[in-house]
């Protein structure tokens, strides 16, 4: 008995490693970020065509990617690429808790990991404008961004409160790309997280005043409806590379040649 209840256990692992989430294919095309960038002027940006992972990586695709790479276990990972939350909701290095279920997004992951992960998948992670390019549709539309209703709906999604276990990722209806829970399950990190609001100058000054960056956000928004988009970019405009959080995981994307 204890022989098969280890085997079923491995078996979300031994998942993960032979596939992980799925990869749909988003066509390219015309995009105006909700941000206002100095050199941009308004213009809308070319998007190539790229491919992204259909949902979150979850808890056994991370877990099996630290097995195979131990330098990424909490116990062992450097300082300098995670702080001391890192992974904190597994029972143990490299074992999941009961409440962390293995069909979960993997949350408290720095960028770093998130990073490594997506290389050690030959791929890496979005950009912020890939993104937001998909997460602007909803089940139909490639772009709801101007509809009142999905606006409040995204608005409503953020405004749950994040009590309770994780929902498993993959649950809600894909949207017009064919890809799931870019709202409503949590946040995510994007390759180019650092560069959205702060200042070179800043950076290199070390300010620790976090707050200011919520408020360049607010200046930085071409389109200053978009709340759930400020939300999204204040929060990771607010941390460091090392950083983790209780409510944020990643997907992968990858270049199509």
């Amino acid at each position: 008995m204890r022989r098969v209840a280890a085997l079923l256990l491995a078996l979300p692992v031994a998942a993960a490693i032979a596939g992980g989430a799925a990869w749909v294919k988003v066509p390219g095309g015309s995009f105006r970020t909700a941000l206002k960038y100095e050199d941009g002027k308004g213009v809308p940006a070319k998007i190539a065509s790229f491919a992204m992972q259909k949902r979150p990586v979850t808890n056994a695709e991370f877990l099996a990617f630290v097995q195979a790479n131990p330098q990424w276990r909490r116990d062992r990972v450097a300082t300098v690429f995670a702080d001391a939350r890192y992974l904190s909701h597994w029972a143990a290095p490299n074992t999941l808790r009961k409440d962390a279920q293995a069909a979960q997004p993997v949350v408290n992951v720095s960028w770093f990991a998130a990073n490594a992960y997506c290389e050690a998948r030959g791929a890496r992670l979005p950009t912020w404008r890939e993104w937001e390019y998909v997460a602007a549709a909803d089940e139909t539309r490639r772009d709801a961004r101007k509809d009142p209703a999905w606006r409040e709906r995204i608005l409503g999604w953020y405004a749950r409160p994040a009590s309770g276990p994780l929902p498993r990722a993959g649950l809600q209806v894909p949207n017009a790309y064919g890809v799931q829970d870019m709202h409503g399950l949590v946040w995510e990190w994007t390759e180019d997280f650092s560069s959205l609001l702060v200042s070179g100058d800043n950076r290199v000054q070390g300010d620790a005043d976090k707050q200011k960056y919520c408020g360049a956000g607010a200046l930085s928004m071409d389109d200053r409806e978009n709340y759930a988009v400020l939300m999204r970019v204040a929060m990771l405009s607010s941390l460091d590379a090392r950083d983790t959080t209780s409510s944020l995981g990643f997907r992968c994307a990858k270049d199509i040649p």
